[in-house]
């Protein structure tokens, strides 16, 4: 069965402009996207919610993708992310501060005095999770912009500068907030070694 001369196919729907559109998507924010997911899941502190915030942040990256001038669409789609996560928070903001804390707890002498004095690669594995436990836990109760800050620095790996520019701020600001960061992150982690 033929196609009738009107009907098209799904790629013939969009015109030139909107092929070329859909492929700098592709090329330029499609290689992006974990680096976002994760951006969003930091800031959201939920999985559903970061899915959310980031096909919203693609949405709208599509739609003002003739605004984009550069090479590189990290940062650009990581700012995206951002307001879109303050946006999607003011809307939200009830059911955004309802989410659980987790605090799982545990006898660090006790686990210690377990091992023996050579690790096997289970208890080093064990070992690893229980740290990026702890890190995850002291990095969720880090002050919003403290938190934004050191993951998009130390998470995706971005410079001052393109933090500066997601987050709207000046450069001396990113330095006095990572450093805040990175000091209220190492109490936490000390009050969690304590406890």
């Amino acid at each position: 069965m033929g196609r009738s001369r009107g009907a098209r196919g799904p790629r013939e729907a969009f015109s030139l402009d909107d092929q070329t559109r859909v492929r700098r998507f592709e090329s330029f924010f499609v290689p992006h996207l974990d680096a976002a997911y994760n951006f969003a899941r930091w800031l959201t502190r939920d999985e559903r919610n970061a899915e959310d915030v980031v096909q919203e942040a693609c949405l709208r990256a599509f739609k003002f993708i003739d605004s984009f001038h550069g090479d590189d669409g990290r940062a650009w789609l990581l700012g995206i992310v951002r307001n879109t996560y303050y946006t999607w928070l003011k809307r939200n903001k009830v059911a955004a501060l309802a989410v659980p804390f987790d605090e799982e707890s545990f006898d660090a002498d006790e686990i210690e005095a377990s091992h023996a004095s050579e690790a096997s690669p289970v208890d080093q594995l064990l070992q690893e999770k229980d740290a990026k436990r702890l890190v995850d836990a002291a990095l969720e109760r880090l002050p919003e912009e403290f938190r934004e800050a050191i993951v998009l620095r130390e998470l995706e790996g971005l410079s001052y500068k393109e933090i500066a520019a997601i987050a709207g701020i000046p450069l001396g600001t990113v330095m006095s907030r990572l450093a805040r960061a990175r000091k209220l992150l190492l109490q936490y982690l000390r009050q969690a070694q304590e406890s």
